[in-house]
């Protein structure tokens, strides 16, 4: 059972606890699994088991997990330089990129890693370090005019929001603004709006409101929308982050 706290950065969610089970599922974010107590099981789409206590699976690639454990997930947007830095690891091990074994592989620096002493906020970030160096920053607004537009956009979420009416609140033009997102913060608009509804929704029914009134105030169509949008990205319902997983505020 998933019981922990999870941290919902734009582009990137860490998550620390117990790791439970999931069914077949796939993500859109590169994913990183380290478990500092217990196993984690994984299977591909292949049929092909392993049981190990790191793993680093791409986006888009079908798999199943299993057992119980405690430890860390650090889940990154694809089109983010650590979610490319996480794939990369995984293509550099020459096994095929959807196979367990490029899985277990690509993790293999993490068997060194001492975890004792450590909380687990400090073993994600020194996960992280062993295997692309220096883990690429979640990304701090300095153009005065992002900063000002990042205050804005949560007031936005509630409908639809596009690049050129916020960059003109902010006196931008749309493409300069994007240049902003992408050079400042790591992600282009249109991904980083949809973290930055995913995480409105899940303070919304952290604060008690339905899956529907979560779901309306973060600019989804319904509850089933916020529910496909969730699972495409983590492979979790809004009711196992909203339910099992404490949200907090980085």
């Amino acid at each position: 059972m998933w019981q922990g706290t999870a941290t919902l950065y734009p582009g990137r969610l860490l998550y620390t606890g117990r790791l439970g089970s999931a069914h077949r599922h796939h993500h859109a974010a590169a994913q990183l699994i380290f478990s500092a107590n217990g196993s984690v099981g994984l299977r591909d789409d292949a049929g092909r088991h392993w049981a190990g206590r790191a793993a680093l699976i791409p986006p888009g690639v079908p798999h199943e997990t299993t057992g119980t454990a405690t430890g860390l997930l650090v889940f990154a947007d694809a089109q983010s330089p650590l979610g490319r830095a996480l794939t990369d690891c995984v293509q550099r091990t020459g096994s095929a990129v959807d196979s367990v074994t490029a899985w277990s592989r690509a993790a293999l620096p993490l068997l060194d890693l001492d975890d004792g002493e450590r909380d687990l906020q400090q073993l994600a970030h020194a996960a992280l370090t062993a295997l692309i160096g220096d883990p690429a920053p979640t990304g701090a607004a300095r153009h005065p005019a992002l900063r000002r537009a990042l205050e804005l956009l949560p007031d936005l979420l509630d409908g639809p929001l596009r690049l050129a009416e916020l960059a003109a609140a902010v006196g931008l033009s749309a493409s300069r603004l994007g240049h902003l997102f992408r050079a400042e913060l790591g992600l282009a608009f249109p991904p980083y709006v949809r973290w930055a509804r995913l995480r409105q929704a899940m303070d919304h029914a952290r604060r008690g409101g339905t899956l529907t009134e979560a779901a309306h105030a973060a600019g989804f169509a319904d509850s089933a929308h916020l529910t496909r949008v969730c699972r495409e990205m983590l492979g979790l319902t809004p009711s196992e982050l909203a339910g099992a997983v404490t949200m907090v505020r980085p």
